[in-house]
């Protein structure tokens, strides 16, 4: 049986998703909050019906066009990120490749791998791993990886001998953050059904990790807002001391 709705059903459904964020929103006052009191406030606001992701949003007071000011790295989160584990591919040769197999990487492979992303558009992974000797044939998969950001990268630790360690890594919680071109970074520190302190931890750490990628050509203010959100949930601003005690960490 193919149920079908018509406009008025989106209509409603717009409506409701309206007036739950309305009483979502009402629930945070217009002031920065302590990130202990954030989360659970963030929990007590979810209205959804699915386990919403909690993102950390940070503006940066970086300009983004200089190379010299970008901001980029990776963190592996203590507590992970909940739900499936990430989906691993690994462009490699000789004996790393059994060494990548036993790491548990779904996707392993060399030339072969490099013509299939290339001829297919494949990307059917969350994170691609090339050993040093590869990226002769990986860099020419820009056009194809670069866009979705896949693209091995030494910094974020995606192109390395010791591929059993980044793939545990990746499996355990890792994740990257990278400026965009209106200085903001947003990264995912875990699911709304988390120990409150959990996802305190692992808040933190990124943001303990932004604090200390700051460049040393950024001048004034570098953390000039953070905020705390969920998919469907209100944004709420975090106190400015959170990146004081993040970067003494």
């Amino acid at each position: 049986m193919t149920l079908k709705y018509g406009v008025g059903d989106e209509v409603k459904m717009a409506r409701k998703i309206s007036k739950n964020l309305t009483k979502a929103r009402a629930l945070v006052e217009p002031r920065p909050y302590a990130i202990g009191d954030a989360v659970p406030l963030l929990q007590k606001a979810k209205y959804a019906k699915f386990d919403e992701t909690v993102d950390l949003t940070l503006r940066l007071g970086v300009d983004t066009r200089h190379a010299d000011q970008m901001v980029r790295g990776t963190v592996v989160l203590p507590h992970g990120l909940g739900g499936a584990s990430k989906i691993v591919a690994v462009i490699a040769s000789g004996d790393k490749l059994k060494e990548a197999e036993a790491a548990g990487a779904e996707f392993v492979g060399g030339e072969e791998l490099v013509e299939k992303i290339q001829k297919e558009n494949w990307t059917a992974f969350d994170a691609l791993i090339a050993t040093p000797d590869m990226m002769r044939s990986v860099g020419r998969l820009g056009k194809v990886l670069g866009p979705r950001g896949l693209m091995p990268n030494p910094k974020t630790g995606t192109v390395t001998t010791d591929v059993a360690a980044a793939i545990r890594e990746i499996k355990a919680g890792k994740v990257e953050f990278r400026a965009d071109k209106t200085a903001l970074v947003h990264v995912p520190v875990g699911k709304l059904s988390f120990d409150p302190q959990k996802l305190v931890d692992n808040a933190m750490v990124v943001i303990s990790s932004v604090v200390k990628a700051k460049p040393s050509a950024a001048k004034g203010k570098y953390i000039k807002r953070i905020v705390l959100s969920s998919t469907m949930g209100p944004g709420i601003e975090l106190e400015p001391s959170v990146a004081e005690v993040a970067g003494k960490a």
